[in-house]
């Protein structure tokens, strides 16, 4: 659906606040979508932990940010709230749609039952929603990524990396779409070296426990497997993924960071120097393709996967150690090529 206007840009931090009280306010009481402007651009409502997390939600937020500066439209980004309900989150979601915003976006699975009722009662208006969570509806696009392929990569980087035989692996939430990253890893451990052994931990089992929220079980759980030995440890956990770094660089082992190039936020360089490399997925691309779609006249709908194959998974390589180690590039090289052939199936649970 193209535009035909648009509104001057306001503050970020005027737009976030003035949604996240429009979000406190309880059910809204009209849901026609003819109430919607058709005004205003994308829009995206944070998983747990929010932006500044350092990983899935700055990505998300790095998406609307270049979509802001290409299309010059106005964006809003709105914070999660402690102990939210999905009658919140919909609340919120139904507050985005009906001031204009299109494309609307719910970052992370906890989204899908409300993304689904606010996209039945605004019709005309694109929703998206980041991660597992497949939603069959015509003004849907389900932003979905092969996690598993990425953490395979990441499991045989870890192989080749250990000197102990043994790593670790941090889970923030025991649920399906964190298993692809466990799933995934120790397939790639075990294909690579058969010697070396996974220690894998889950910090809660809801999200309402903090499991992607929690720098400090992040950091506990990666001292316990540490202390057994472990010298490589992948956090795919969110938030709490900086107290797994922040516990390697303390000990002086590896970590392997998720979803964003970690060695490159400014919140962790003081331990970039310990953070091999991430299994990343390409949040701010997805997002920004779905924006980019909606602008278009042509919106993105149905699952949109990225995968190996696609460039939307995969390790980065901006530490130097990583990136010049020949042997484990070739290693890491060679298991691409096989995934993408479809030599190699990886597991997703």
């Amino acid at each position: 659906m193209r535009r035909i206007s648009r509104i001057t840009v306001a503050g970020a931090a005027t737009a976030s606040l003035a949604l996240a009280l429009a979000a406190c306010g309880g059910t809204s009481t009209s849901s026609s979508s003819s109430e919607s402007k058709g005004d205003k651009g994308l829009a995206i409502a944070y998983d747990v932990g929010g932006k500044g997390d350092q990983s899935f939600n700055d990505a998300a937020y790095a998406g609307l940010e270049q979509a802001k500066k290409e299309f010059g439209y106005e964006t809003a980004d709105v914070e999660p709230t402690d102990g939210e309900t999905d009658a919140d989150k919909e609340q919120r979601l139904v507050s985005l749609a009906k001031q204009g915003h299109n494309p609307v976006i719910g970052v992370g699975y906890a989204y899908a039952a409300a993304l689904k009722s606010a996209a039945e009662k605004y019709p005309d208006t694109t929703f998206g929603i980041v991660d597992d969570a497949t939603i069959e509806a015509k003004n849907v696009a389900d932003l979905v990524f092969n996690e598993e392929q990425a953490s395979y990569l990441a499991g045989v980087a870890a192989a080749k990396s250990t000197k102990t035989k043994t790593v670790g692996f941090v889970g923030g939430v025991d649920i399906p779409l964190i298993h692809k990253f466990q799933a995934g890893y120790e397939q790639g451990v075990k294909d690579t070296d058969p010697k070396v052994k996974v220690i894998s931990q889950y910090l809660t089992q809801t999200a309402e426990d903090g499991g992607f929220s929690s720098p400090d079980k992040g950091k506990t759980a990666a001292e316990g497997q540490i202390e057994k030995k472990a010298d490589v440890v992948f956090a795919a956990a969110g938030l709490s993924g900086q107290g797994v770094i922040e516990a390697a660089a303390a000990n002086k082992v590896w970590a392997i960071g998720v979803d964003s190039d970690q060695y490159k936020q400014d919140a962790l360089a003081k331990y970039k120097d310990y953070i091999l490399t991430s299994a990343t997925k390409d949040v701010a691309k997805a997002v920004y393709n779905l924006a980019k779609s909606v602008e278009d006249g042509k919106p993105e709908t149905g699952i949109v996967r990225g995968d190996l194959k696609s460039g939307e998974v995969g390790l980065s390589d901006s530490n130097p150690k990583f990136a010049d180690n020949a042997e484990l590039q070739a290693a890491i090289k060679t298991a691409k090529e096989k995934i993408v052939s479809g030599e190699i199936k990886v597991k997703s649970s």
